[in-house]
């Protein structure tokens, strides 16, 4: 998705900030994540508050599928209902309840301890 598409449909939260990453691109509010694009597919960050809703929409998870082990890796980031993508109108309570989630999240995330290097 284009990243004038991404801030058309996502005008009703406010500004948002898109980089590039790994194969897509990671879309910020205030400086949280709480969208990725991958694949032209939008996806929103949920938690165990915000899941519920995504399955009752049904839309699906993300799932990372390690490319050495073959591991499955359950991603915090579901899609989106598909009338969603063609009104931002529609888009803007989604798009509320993933930023909300990056912020319980980061709430509860525990800070990395800095370490003192060693001078050679």
């Amino acid at each position: 998705m284009d990243n004038d598409r991404i801030h058309e449909l996502l005008a009703g939260v406010g500004p948002v900030s898109i980089r590039k990453m790994f194969g897509g691109k990671s879309i910020y509010r205030d400086g949280l994540i709480f969208a990725i694009d991958l694949d032209d597919e939008l996806m929103f960050k949920a938690d165990e508050t915000s899941v519920p809703d995504f399955l009752a929409a049904g839309c699906r998870q993300w799932v990372y599928t390690h490319s050495k082990t073959g591991r499955v890796t359950p991603m915090p980031y579901w899609s989106i209902p598909d009338e969603a993508l063609d009104d931002p109108d529609e888009m803007t309570p989604w798009a509320r309840k993933a930023i909300e989630a990056s912020v319980r999240v980061e709430a509860v995330r525990v800070p990395k301890r800095k370490t003192k290097r060693k001078k050679a």
